[in-house]
């Protein structure tokens, strides 16, 4: 059985919930540009289900968060999937312009995001090495 982590035994990172797109699609804007591997599609638990995002740039090149996915591949074409990112955000009600708290649960591999006030348990998972990393990106893709 994994170990379990806290949020309070983690790394947190401030984020930003705003709008993007000409729909107003929330996205989360991170505050720590070093904090998340930008272009890479990483593990993200959202009220504890594990889904997997990728980190995108903003016009200002700053990393964000658009969505959690169930697939990697949905995590790349978000179009075909639910986002449940904007799903936890509708719950729990959080206005644009609110922080949203990111724990860094294993750098650069898995994240977890969680309302200002709110704790949250976590599996801790190590990285896996970068060959079985890469087999599993390409039978992916």
């Amino acid at each position: 059985m994994a170990d379990r982590v806290t949020s309070e035994g983690v790394r947190t990172v401030e984020t930003t919930l705003e709008r993007y797109g000409p729909t107003n699609r929330p996205q989360l804007r991170v505050g720590d540009p070093d904090a998340v591997p930008v272009g890479e599609v990483v593990r993200l638990v959202v009220d504890g289900t594990e889904y997997r995002a990728r980190v995108e740039s903003n016009a200002d090149g700053e990393p964000v968060l658009r969505g959690a996915f169930e697939t990697p591949r949905l995590a790349r074409t978000p179009g075909e999937g639910g986002n449940h990112l904007r799903a936890w955000l509708d719950d729990v009600g959080l206005d644009y312009g609110r922080t949203v708290h990111l724990d860094v649960v294993t750098p650069d591999y898995k994240y977890g995001v969680r309302a200002p006030g709110e704790r949250a348990t976590y599996a801790a998972t190590e990285t896996p090495d970068s060959g079985l990393a890469s087999i599993a990106r390409d039978l992916d893709g």
